[in-house]
């Protein structure tokens, strides 16, 4: 089974492909609930380059390892990647509203598709969030650059 997930984040194009694909970044993000996080992350972003993000309970209960390999890689378009025998596919479009990000991959067996979807997507909703604070950060410090 395909599950898709989306957002439209406030940010242009390249600052959002920054914080998708940018370790640090991914830290910040990568977690579906507050009592997650994720605590390192690793990112080779080419055909064959390996990723993985540790995700761990915050009070150190549980943890796995997200990992796999990219398999397709279109700078500012795409990402496509395999994890186990699953694969996935993130798109990045750009629109007059912000960045379209749309995730789509294979659901496995072992949770309802409802409770896969909802975490993916309360994960991408903590990506845009963090894209356009980060963004918005960016023009703050670049406004007060200006001014001095």
């Amino acid at each position: 089974m395909k599950i898709t997930v989306s957002t439209i984040v406030a940010a242009p194009l390249r600052d959002v492909w920054q914080a998708y694909t940018t370790p640090d970044d991914i830290k910040s993000w990568n977690a579906a609930s507050p009592d997650w996080h994720t605590t390192s992350a690793s990112v080779d972003l080419r055909p064959g380059g390996k990723f993985s993000s540790r995700m761990e309970a915050k009070d150190g209960s549980i943890g796995f390892d997200f990992a796999g390999e990219y398999t397709r890689v279109e700078p500012f378009r795409l990402i496509e990647y395999s994890f186990g025998d699953r694969i996935g596919l993130v798109e990045f479009a750009d629109t007059g509203a912000g960045v379209a990000v749309t995730v789509t991959f294979d659901g496995e067996s072992t949770f309802p598709e409802d409770q896969q979807r909802a975490g993916w997507q309360a994960i991408l909703d903590n990506f845009a969030r963090h894209a356009a604070s980060a963004f918005r950060s960016s023009l703050t410090s670049d406004d007060s650059c200006r001014s001095n």
